[in-house]
């Protein structure tokens, strides 16, 4: 690793954090940033039901806190610490990290992050849930969309203090949680500052037109011209189109991959800059040098840069009150990461791509997958500990190569909780069934053999919440609209990515669901689609069951256009009706597909266009009993009832007081 510097007067001990992660009664999994190597205690403090007060300390040694240097002023901290005496679920557990340095006395968080703490309180708190009744979630947070932060809800809902009863379980974040691949200019610039204040290691590069990381930052297509970096040959043409020069995607989203994330460095600082306000305290960007029409846009994004800031505290309270748990879906890498095989042989084909990729998902590891399921990464962070030279500055490129590569094999980013209801979250990145017979075909988003480990996890639960980043069931107009552009060969055009555009994987998911001992209840939760709708399905000609929840909540900092959004939602509502011949003619014709209404909608609109996240309220059976979008704008929350009682219903009790 690189030479133990001592840490400047001026920088804070912690930079990030701390974030909960997996919590159980055994095992608490914590995350967060320092500016040094830090020796910490985490101390937890509660009342035990016919106990009394109970308070311990435990000291982080090295098998409990693995320590990731990324630069001479910044250590990745994984606190993994596993427990004898089992922590009590159900109530409130104050908690605290003590900070020792220098003989003197240790500081706690009230002194070194006050702005985690709620009003009145000396440190945060968690709640351990006996079962998964009530679950937030949501996906979709880019920084410079010009919409309020929906994290800002979590907060708001965790300051009512409620009893720890009513406590949210987790909050399930189901992807793209940061986008490598479309970043503000004022983001990047920030990013460059915070690379140089902290002293993060540098790279070396192939197969761009810079030699290494330094010279990147410097050269003047560093903003809003990443894709010049690519040397120009005849054979780089495709890569130039497909993944830096951006799609234009008409019908969905404009994707701008001008300012696509390069480096380790880069991606890790966008997670430091967008999880803490802290960073931003260390740093003052100014605007590059830049030719008019690039200038005009910056200065526009300033302005969104700098309305997400004024939310990063309210964001880092929440995720140091509430567990999270977490899934990549495509932003987190790149656009269209792993869309077919054609995609993947341009991209992998390349070495600047595959470094790109392989960055991305090495920051992944270390900032959102190690805390799902730790025991699965020991390899990867031996290696990743190894990347950095003693004394150098730069990692090494074999190494990191060799590290990048063993990711691209790696099989366990999927996990299963051993809660109630079985929490289940889904792969739908890098193990896809992918077509033989046109490799420009979409794949499909589980392999046979991911969809076959999936169908084991379920076996004997009464009940299952599913992860799945993309809908399975979705819109059919819109689903029809990107069959017919993946037909004429051009699926980038609108992001062709539904579990029904592959034949195999989705007859194979009905499959498992109509099992004998598969559960009776799914709840699947997804997000991607940049708009919230709730559909329940059933299985046709099956009496009893199984009964299946479509609950999708999308974007916490995105929304979708939203003229074009409500003409898709009335087309679909007058091309599929429940009489029309249409739902014969699609894939899903052994299913009844019921809407639930958004109950501020107007004319029976069925799909919510709105920032913000999802709170999902579930019964003793696993089944949802409501199910609302908290809406980032303030106004109220929007519950998803049925079509029945939508002429009716017109008052429900609010979720969040504000």
């Amino acid at each position: 690793m690189p030479l133990p510097l001592p840490r400047p007067a001026d920088l804070p001990a912690v930079l990030v954090g701390p974030l909960l992660r997996r919590l159980e009664p055994n095992r608490l999994l914590l995350w967060l940033v320092g500016s040094q190597a830090l020796t910490l205690t985490l101390r937890l403090a509660f009342t035990a039901p016919g106990a009394g007060e109970r308070r311990f300390d435990y000291p982080l040694a090295d098998k409990h806190c693995q320590i990731i240097p990324i630069g001479r002023h910044a250590f990745v901290h994984l606190i993994d610490l596993p427990l004898e005496i089992p922590l009590p679920c159900d109530v409130q557990i104050d908690y605290d990290l003590l900070i020792e340095a220098d003989g003197s006395t240790p500081q706690g968080i009230a002194q070194w992050a006050p702005h985690l703490l709620y009003d009145g309180a000396r440190q945060p708190n968690f709640v351990l849930r006996s079962r998964i009744d009530q679950i937030l979630h949501g996906s979709c947070r880019k920084p410079h969309y010009p919409a309020p932060e929906g994290l800002l809800c979590v907060d708001r809902l965790l300051a009512q203090d409620h009893a720890p009863q009513q406590r949210p379980a987790l909050l399930m974040m189901s992807g793209d949680q940061v986008y490598t691949d479309d970043v503000a200019g004022p983001m990047l610039r920030a990013i460059h500052a915070l690379i140089e204040r902290l002293g993060l290691c540098h790279e070396r590069l192939a197969g761009a037109v810079v030699d290494d990381s330094a010279a990147l930052y410097q050269h003047p297509a560093s903003y809003y011209h990443r894709a010049d970096l690519l040397p120009a040959t005849q054979a780089n043409q495709s890569l130039r189109e497909r993944f830096f020069g951006g799609v234009e995607k008409p019908i969905f989203t404009s994707s701008n991959a001008d300012n696509h994330l390069v480096t380790l460095a880069e991606v890790m600082a966008m997670y430091l800059l967008v999880w803490s306000p802290t960073p931003w305290t260390l740093i003052d960007p100014q605007m590059p040098a830049l030719d008019a029409q690039p200038r005009e846009r910056y200065q526009l994004e300033q302005i969104r840069i700098d309305a997400f800031k004024t939310g990063l505290g309210g964001a880092a309270r929440a995720m140091a009150h509430l567990p999270s748990l977490m899934i990549f879906d495509d932003h987190d890498v790149t656009d269209d990461w792993n869309l077919s095989a054609q995609w993947e042989e341009t991209a992998y084909g390349h070495p600047f791509s595959r470094r790109i990729i392989g960055n991305a998902l090495i920051a992944y590891m270390l900032c959102q997958g190690w805390g799902n399921n730790p025991d699965a990464f020991a390899g990867p962070l031996a290696k990743t500990l190894d990347m950095t030279q003693p004394g150098s500055r730069h990692l090494d490129s074999v190494v990191q190569d060799n590290l990048i590569e063993d990711l691209r094999r790696f099989h366990d980013w999927q996990y299963v909780l051993p809660t109630t209801p079985a929490l289940v979250v889904l792969d739908t990145r890098t193990r896809r069934w992918r077509s033989e017979r046109n490799l420009k075909r979409p794949s499909g988003l589980l392999d046979w053999e991911a969809l076959s480990e999936f169908q084991q996890a379920l076996l004997d639960h009464p009940s299952a919440i599913i992860v799945s980043p993309a809908p399975v069931f979705g819109v059919k107009l819109i689903e029809t609209i990107q069959s017919v552009f993946s037909r004429l060969g051009h699926p980038l055009m609108v992001d062709a990515e539904n579990w029904m555009a592959h034949r195999g994987a989705a007859q194979v998911m009905l499959n498992i669901f109509t099992h004998s001992r598969t559960p009776g209840n799914y709840v699947i939760l997804s997000g991607d689609v940049h708009y919230s709708f709730v559909y329940e399905v059933l299985i046709r000609h099956r009496r009893g069951g199984p009964k299946v929840w479509q609950i999708t909540s999308s974007g916490v900092k995105n929304e979708f256009p939203r003229r074009l959004l409500a003409w898709l939602d009335r087309l679909n509502r007058w091309l599929y009706a429940p009489a029309s011949p249409l739902n014969w003619l699609t894939k899903r014709r052994r299913l009844e597909v019921k809407p639930r209404i958004p109950q501020h909608s107007n004319a029976g609109e069925r799909l919510w266009n709105s920032a913000g996240i999802g709170q999902v309220f579930f019964n003793e059976k696993g089944q949802p009993e409501r199910i609302f979008q908290l809406n980032a704008d303030g106004s109220p929350p929007t519950e998803f009832i049925d079509d029945r009682d939508a002429a009716t219903q017109s008052v429900t009790r609010p979720v969040i007081q504000e």
